[in-house]
């Protein structure tokens, strides 16, 4: 378990905390979900799916906060698979209307800028909670969970072998190696029309190795 930081400023923890992002594990099982259906899906339907699966599980004691908290995993989520996809597919965040959209639509620069500030709000692990610690103990335990949920091995790659995989070298900053990440874990998921299940467990196996210097 992480140790807090008492010392630590506000600005250098929203630093730190802006690590996480493309971080979410919930991305993958959410896009497997809407791939699958051609209909709209509503936010708590798309929990209850996800809990089905048993990878969302109660995150407070308070039934507000858990609401609040299961809400913002999957905006969060979502919104970074809307910037995945683009400008191939678009991904309609609305929390009564979610959907994937094989056309783009012709007026996309307006419909995201529309949603720039709920997209930022959702963006920003400050206002899930401002302590680090708990975030990243909350993405280690989604992360856990979605690791069994489709069969990873639970051993750590060696860093070489994971950046081999990821197409990349030690020279790679942190952003090249999240961008490798997105890209090819987009690629293989086996959703995809092109997917494959077992290259993309072990991109998502070389991730978890990388994962502390991304």
């Amino acid at each position: 378990m992480l140790l807090a930081k008492p010392s630590l400023s506000a600005e250098a923890q929203s630093a730190r905390l802006s690590t996480t992002k493309g971080d979410n594990p919930l991305t993958w099982p959410v896009l497997s979900v809407l791939q699958a259906s051609n209909q709209s899906w509503k936010i708590h339907h798309l929990a209850t799916e996800l809990q089905n699966r048993g990878l969302i599980h109660q995150l407070d004691e308070n039934p507000g906060n858990d609401l609040f908290k299961r809400n913002f995993l999957l905006m969060n989520a979502l919104f970074e698979l809307q910037e995945i996809l683009l400008p191939k597919q678009w991904l309609q965040v609305k929390a009564m209307e979610i959907q994937i959209f094989r056309l783009v639509p012709s007026n996309v620069n307006l419909l995201i800028m529309e949603d720039t500030s709920l997209r930022e709000y959702y963006l920003d692990w400050n206002n899930y909670d401002t302590s680090e610690n708990v975030v990243r103990e909350l993405l280690e335990a989604f992360w856990s969970s979605y690791k069994s949920y489709i069969g990873l091995n639970v051993n750590l790659m060696h860093k070489g072998h994971a950046l081999r995989i990821f197409e990349l070298d030690e020279s790679a900053t942190p952003r090249d190696i999240r961008k490798q990440w997105r890209r090819l874990a987009l690629k293989w998921h086996p959703d995809r029309p092109e997917g494959d299940a077992a290259r993309f467990r072990e991109v998502c196996e070389a991730w978890q190795s990388l994962r502390d210097i991304a």
